[in-house]
């Protein structure tokens, strides 16, 4: 028998345990009715939103909720530009792949200049981040001739079948396939070691030994390369390389799983990959692509795609239509016009000098960690142990929501703050972001048994 879901999850609304109002009670159970038993909401007390602004979601009261969670949206919830460039498209031409037009090859002409310094020379598109893992894994599978898929220990790739199999943080009801090996995350606020990378690489190399021991040749390692699900784990920049080399030179490819790291988010560099000087043999994009409008892809070289390419004919409805080219276009326009990888720099050190600052006030806070505007906050019940508090972070996360600030939680611990803004955030924005977790450190520590 599988193991019970685990329903007690940080952010999550969970039935009969929140004081709701009627009317809030009634569409959650019209909701349940309708969508069936499979979907989750978010906050013990769940938010109903209808509009959004920049980094603003706006409830029907006209409650404005500042945004430091969903980069679907990356440049901002109805970002103006891609907007006005989804209404132009969808009023001239929709249609799919199979006819020749303009807007998806500049599209991947953008993409793939993006990347200068690698042998990334072809552009795909899927309709989501998980379709482009699963294609970049079965491009992986006909170029090696193996099956073998390296992790780490609460990734996340995503919900198709196949990709399911290799993201461990779905949980226990979800089972990892028999070619999948997890490797430890590369935690440095917890390890033990100086060298991280070295002890990457090691784990990794053993990963590729027991694989090959089990008559299973690798196809792949792919990791997030800011370890988000694992608990945003940025540093040190560079570590990543000897992980990569192990696995090529075992017949393996590389794939950058940039969907959460991509799109400038990282600050100073457009991929996440870039920060580590890495050569990937496929970067797979999703989430920000379209900035809601449902678009995702991969990028690859021609050593990875050719065989794929000769042997196995690729088409997706809906991938690569016309309207959402157009609008990931206006993305990447919009992004080099408002130049918002270096503001993405600028304002993510001020959000994490700012949390950072709030340590030597918060015992609770073990660490503060982050590239651009990606930034972790580990909440410890110990900073001697490290221990995580789950029950902490559960009880910060929605007072912050009490406070019209949105974030979330990831880790293995479930006790690391994932704060994921919007790209277009701002210098005042990210100041009200530290003072409503400072105010909510305060009143949940103040509520705390170890404060008694």
């Amino acid at each position: 028998m599988k193991a019970t879901a685990d329903f007690n999850m940080v952010n999550a609304y969970i039935p009969g345990r929140a004081n709701v109002d009627p009317a809030t009670e009634a569409m959650i159970t019209r909701r349940n009715a309708l969508l069936g038993p499979a979907y989750r909401l978010m906050y013990e007390h769940p938010l109903h939103i209808v509009r959004g602004e920049g980094a603003w979601l706006i409830d029907p009261q006209g409650r404005r909720y500042l945004d430091a969670y969903n980069n679907v949206t990356s440049l901002g919830h109805c970002h103006p530009a891609v907007a006005d460039a989804i209404c132009r498209q969808v009023q001239t031409l929709a249609t799919n792949t199979r006819y020749l037009h303009d807007t998806i090859l500049e599209l991947a002409e953008r993409l793939l200049a993006s990347v200068p310094g690698t042998d990334l020379a072809h552009m795909m598109l899927t309709c989501t981040g998980s379709e482009a893992n699963d294609l970049a894994y079965r491009i992986a599978k006909v170029r090696t001739g193996g099956t073998g898929v390296i992790v780490t220990d609460t990734a996340y790739h995503g919900i198709t079948d196949a990709v399911s199999q290799f993201s461990p943080s779905l949980g226990p009801t979800v089972d990892l396939g028999p070619h999948v090996r997890v490797v430890p995350a590369p935690r440095q606020y917890h390890a033990e070691e100086a060298d991280l990378g070295e002890r990457f690489t090691r784990d990794v190399q053993a990963a590729v030994a027991d694989l090959q021991r089990h008559g299973i040749k690798p196809a792949a390692l792919i990791v997030d390369s800011l370890f988000t699900s694992d608990g945003i784990l940025p540093e040190p920049a560079g570590f990543l390389k000897g992980a990569v080399e192990a696995i090529q030179r075992a017949g393996g490819l590389f794939i950058a799983d940039e969907v959460q790291p991509g799109f400038g988010r990282t600050g100073g560099h457009m991929w996440g990959f870039q920060r580590h000087g890495l050569k990937p043999d496929i970067v797979t994009l999703g989430k920000p692509m379209g900035n809601g409008q449902p678009i995702a892809g991969l990028l690859a070289t021609a050593d990875a795609l050719a065989e794929f390419g000769e042997y196995s004919r690729y088409f997706n409805t809906f991938a690569g239509n016309t309207v959402s080219c157009a609008a990931a276009l206006a993305v990447l326009q919009t992004i080099e016009r408002e130049q918002l990888v270096p503001h993405a720099a600028k304002v993510g050190k001020l959000l994490l000098d700012g949390i950072g600052g709030l340590a030597a006030k918060h015992e609770a806070i073990g660490d503060a960690r982050g590239a651009g505007l990606f930034v972790g906050v580990e909440l410890v019940s110990d900073r001697r142990t490290r221990a995580a508090d789950r029950g902490l972070t559960s009880r910060v996360v929605n007072l912050m929501r009490d406070k019209g600030v949105l974030l979330s939680a990831c880790a293995q611990g479930h006790n690391v703050l994932k704060i994921r803004p919007p790209l277009v955030l701002s210098e005042e924005q990210a100041g009200m972001v530290v003072e409503a977790l400072d105010q909510s450190l305060t009143e949940a520590e103040a509520a705390s048994p170890r404060s008694a």
